[in-house]
């Protein structure tokens, strides 16, 4: 049975979520650390694949992103990816603080935007000993252009510059709709799967998600390229899963990447688009293949 947690991270800002025991699990066992993507909390379908890790006796502790979902920070609705990166780090010195954990048996999960995560935790922290990377984010510049037309571009560009100009004068962060009510909305997420997912298949899942994000995390997005961590995630255990009809993050990118990371490293290739990595039948395919993968890796 999952019980509420919260911790606070290393500059005071309480994060909240929840943490799954694993079942059966005699003593301290392997824990999995988990977050979700760009602006999305956990009530988000993260709850399906942590019980599917709890079940396998891996303990699995899900967080809303700082700024975000039930978690404090400010401004709200802000996504700055290293202060998330370094949450994760918090989160995993919560988690060896459990009685249920054992601090050295610690993976990390990570989807779309918070996938790009931990890539980057998996090579720069040494305490994580796998890492699960679902439809990850691998370059926000190269993914930006492939979203936004090219003529386009340079005037979002210049409403990055006003914002910066703004904020420097004191005035709030400048909002956008993380994705638009209706087709060629501006939005921060244009694709129609991003519409459909956030405002029609988690409409009723997720009641604390709000259609707002920061101009300002747009920005960081584009300055965001977790690709660059790939290789030094050896000697670290990587699986890489990829939606074959990934348009938000296309699959290519992805792929590339994967050819870029050293062994040990799985690639998980599953049907459908970027969202479809959350529900059947590309649930069923990754989430016992990623439980397979955590198993293998931290409860020998």
């Amino acid at each position: 049975m999952r019980r509420n947690i919260e911790f606070k991270t290393e500059d005071g800002v309480t994060l909240r979520g929840w943490f799954y025991p694993g079942v059966g699990a005699t003593g301290a066992a392997p824990a999995i650390i988990m977050a979700h993507g760009f602006s999305a909390t956990k009530e988000m379908y993260l709850d399906k694949f942590a019980e599917v890790f709890s079940e396998a006796g891996l303990n699995a502790l899900v967080y809303d992103n700082r700024n975000l979902g039930e978690s404090d920070g400010e401004p709200r609705q802000h996504i700055d990816p290293w202060k998330q990166i370094s949450d994760y780090r918090d989160a995993i010195t919560y988690a060896i603080s459990l009685k249920e954990v054992d601090g050295s048996r610690i993976g990390v999960w990570g989807s779309s935007y918070s996938g790009g995560h931990t890539i980057v935790v998996g090579a720069i922290d040494r305490r994580v000993k796998c890492v699960v990377s679902q439809v990850p984010l691998i370059s926000g510049l190269r993914n930006v252009k492939r979203l936004i037309r090219s003529d386009v571009f340079p005037a979002v560009r210049a409403n990055f510059d006003m914002d910066r100009a703004s904020r420097y004068a004191g005035n709030p962060p400048a909002i956008i709709p993380v994705v638009g009510e209706n087709v060629g909305d501006p939005c921060a997420l244009p694709t129609d799967d991003s519409r459909k997912f956030f405002l029609e298949t988690c409409k009723t899942l997720a009641p604390s998600w709000r259609n707002e994000v920061t101009l300002h995390s747009v920005e960081l997005f584009t300055e965001y390229e977790p690709g660059w961590y790939i290789r030094n995630i050896c000697p670290t255990p990587f699986m890489l899963i990829v939606a074959l009809g990934d348009t938000l993050v296309p699959s290519e990118i992805a792929c590339e990447a994967y050819e870029q990371a050293l062994e040990p490293k799985k690639l998980l290739l599953v049907p459908g688009g970027h969202f479809d990595a959350y529900v059947s039948p590309a649930f069923e395919i990754s989430s016992v293949e990623q439980r397979d993968w955590f198993v293998k890796h931290l409860k020998p």
